[in-house]
């Protein structure tokens, strides 16, 4: 039987107005678009634009991802440690959002720095590599303070799962737009890699340089839209934190102790990494994929938005679902879809165009999952990790879950540039037309859209299986911090 006092009559803060649910989704606006081209087109860019080697374009991304998830952890401490009238997250996102949308545009540039072509690519590669690091800096001072701020804005249970849904509304949303601007943009700007009479050719730079200044003005103003919507209801926040909690510093290896000591965190990390690692690998590959294995450019961007549209529509309905049967239910609910629908990918052939976008939206339904599960638990182990050590710590625990994310990504990346090297498959030359690639790459492509990221999915479901956070175990925990406050305030008890 439960002994803990009952709190019901204790003044609550008020739910969340729609406005303030819009303005936090909108964070997450900017840094949706830009990823989401980074993830379907980088790769793609660095070797059928930039003309660089698969082995040189993968270990860029390995650096850049690294770096990016070394940085986190970082972040997560300064913005935890961080005093300002605005708050301890929303200076980040105010000073970072320029720099993250100047440094975004500096990756669609393809200087030349040599008329040899071999030295050229080891300048290039310097150049990617630098302004790679500038911007993983950029994209985590904005977007991990942000994605710190959902405990902060709710306590309540179903309240985190709806603000979720918001923020992956224009997550998912701006994966969208970018892919219809990536059309227009693309339709309007066809590249002609034929050397002209005056030496010059158009082999594509000009499209994204063009996509990557639209997406990266939009990337501004939603931050900043975010910041001046839940700006009252952040520094109401962060003054009842300050009032109500006695911090002590802790050391940051203990920290690092403290967060991984706590299993339910162990458990969401590993969910949160086999889904994005099988969304990421997908990404990379499914440029190639459409253009080389199945012959069809044209649909290279319809099949993306089925998958991303068929998302956007399910997040809503698994918002309710969860509502009724748990984060659990959802995941594999979610998840069984998306993994008939990534194993049927490897048998695909070239004329079953009906069947691939089938495929496209069934794994659509797990998508966004991937999107909504992991990311609305980790409040609710933050909660456990201060009612166990009466710290608030949400900067840590966000910062490793996305580094230790980053840390498999950017092996992923590597391992596919590498293995597409290792089968033969031959880069874009500028100015030239597109090369012809054997059966090993074909090869290739087909087992990294298909059995690698089954395999990360099917982990995924083991230890979902086991994630031990229910609905009933948060409510206790939420119940027994009020008991501590109501203690360290020393307010009588109600009767």
């Amino acid at each position: 039987m439960n002994n803990l006092p009952d709190f019901s009559t204790t003044p609550k803060p008020k739910p969340l107005s729609f406005t303030t649910k819009l303005a936090y989704g909108a964070g997450d606006l900017g840094p949706a678009i830009t990823a989401n081209i980074l993830a379907f087109f980088l790769l793609f860019f660095f070797t059928n634009v930039a003309g660089l080697n698969p082995r040189i374009a993968g270990s860029i991304l390995m650096v850049g991802k690294i770096w990016d998830a070394v940085n986190d952890p970082l972040v997560g401490v300064l913005s935890d440690r961080t005093q300002s009238r605005m708050g301890r997250r929303l200076p980040w996102m105010m000073w970072g959002a320029v720099p993250f949308a100047l440094f975004y545009v500096l990756q669609w540039i393809v200087p030349r720095f040599s008329d040899n072509p071999a030295v050229n690519q080891w300048w290039l590669f310097g150049y990617y590599i630098l302004i790679s690091i500038l911007f993983n800096t950029a994209y985590t001072a904005v977007n991990l303070p942000y994605t710190a701020l959902t405990p902060e804005l709710t306590q309540d249970y179903n309240e985190r799962t709806s603000l979720n849904s918001f923020r992956f509304l224009f997550s998912i949303g701006g994966s969208i737009l970018s892919l219809i601007l990536a059309q227009v943009i693309f339709a309007l700007l066809k590249p002609t890699n034929v050397q002209s009479a005056g030496g010059n050719c158009n082999a594509g730079v000009q499209q994204y340089v063009v996509l990557a200044v639209v997406c990266g003005v939009l990337a501004i103003a939603s931050i900043y839209w975010c910041v001046w919507g839940i700006r009252d209801r952040v520094l109401a926040s962060e003054q009842h934190r300050l009032e109500t909690t006695t911090e002590t510093e802790i050391p940051l290896k203990q920290q690092i102790q403290i967060a991984f000591s706590n299993r339910p965190f162990l458990y969401v990390i590993g969910i949160y990494f086999c889904s994005w690692l099988a969304v990421q690998v997908t990404a990379s590959i499914i440029p190639y994929f459409v253009v080389n294995v199945m012959g069809r450019e044209d649909q290279f961007i319809p099949v993306l938005l089925a998958v991303q549209g068929t998302a956007l529509v399910m997040l809503f309905v698994w918002t309710e679902v969860s509502k009724q049967l748990g984060k659990k239910a959802v995941y594999f609910l979610g998840m069984g879809l998306w993994i008939i629908a990534q194993a049927g990918l490897y048998f695909l052939q070239p004329d079953q165009i009906g069947l691939m976008y089938v495929l496209a939206v069934m794994a659509g339904f797990g998508v966004s999952t991937a999107y909504l599960i992991p990311w609305s638990m980790v409040p609710d182990v933050v909660e456990l990790d201060e009612l166990q050590t009466g710290q608030r710590r949400e900067g840590i625990f966000y910062s490793f879950m996305v580094l230790l994310q980053k840390m498999g990504l950017a092996l992923g990346l590597f391992i596919l540039g590498h293995g597409l090297a290792l089968a033969g498959f031959k880069e874009q030359v500028p100015c030239q037309p597109p090369p012809e690639q054997g059966p090993e790459a074909l090869e290739a492509i087909r087992l990294a859209i298909g059995p690698l990221p089954t395999l990360a999915l099917l982990l995924g479901l083991v230890l979902a299986y086991y994630y031990p956070i229910t609905r009933e175990i948060h409510a206790e925990t939420l119940l027994r911090l009020k008991e501590r406050q109501r203690s360290q305030n020393q307010l009588p008890p109600e009767s």
